[in-house]
């Protein structure tokens, strides 16, 4: 297992996305997380990735044709915001998002606070009971510290008896590393 944000992430997808089963990636970037979760979700299950950047759901599609992949997924170019045109409540076992920006591509171009939060408002929806959101949050940089102001403030204040919220950061790593987020949905 990586040491690091995404490693545990992952560890903690692993642990929680059944085989067959139905994920959203919110933010689909280089398409990582999305080849990850159709690996997850077998030949039986599917992968609906969200991005609004053209280059994001090249790279993204391009991956998963190389990995063989790529039939167990849905790209759509559109915002996080929109998930929920997607998929009906209560259908979703996983859904993941990196807040920031597209690794090696436009700074200019980040995620940010309000539709962030409005993507994650509509996964809780979208959750199965025992479902669950993963999010890692790149801070500082060119993005700067409030879209993780604003999510560690909206994260407090989730229903506490429908949800549970962990979060983990490295407190012993320079700079400033991502963080992740995790939420379950009480069965």
């Amino acid at each position: 297992m990586k040491l690091n944000t995404l490693g545990i992430a992952h560890q903690f997808l692993e642990a929680h996305v059944p085989e067959g089963g139905l994920c959203i990636d919110g933010t689909m970037g280089r398409g990582k997380d999305t080849a990850f979760l159709c690996q997850l979700v077998g030949e039986r299950g599917k992968v609906i990735a969200f991005d609004i950047q053209p280059e994001a759901l090249q790279s993204t599609d391009t991956l998963l044709r190389e990995k063989g992949l790529r039939e167990r997924a849905e790209l759509r170019l559109q915002s996080h915001a929109e998930m929920d045109t997607c998929a009906e409540a209560g259908t979703v076992d996983a859904v993941v998002f990196n807040f920031g920006y597209l690794p090696g591509g436009d700074h200019k171009i980040f995620t940010h606070p309000d539709t962030s939060i409005q993507a994650i408002e509509k996964a809780l929806q979208l959750l199965k009971e025992g479902g669950c959101v993963v999010a890692c949050i790149y801070q500082g940089g060119d993005t700067g510290y409030e879209e993780r102001d604003a999510l560690m403030e909206y994260l407090k204040g989730i229903d506490s008896k429908r949800y549970t919220v962990i979060v983990a950061d490295f407190r012993n790593r320079p700079g400033d590393p991502p963080i992740a987020a995790f939420i379950l949905k009480a069965i």
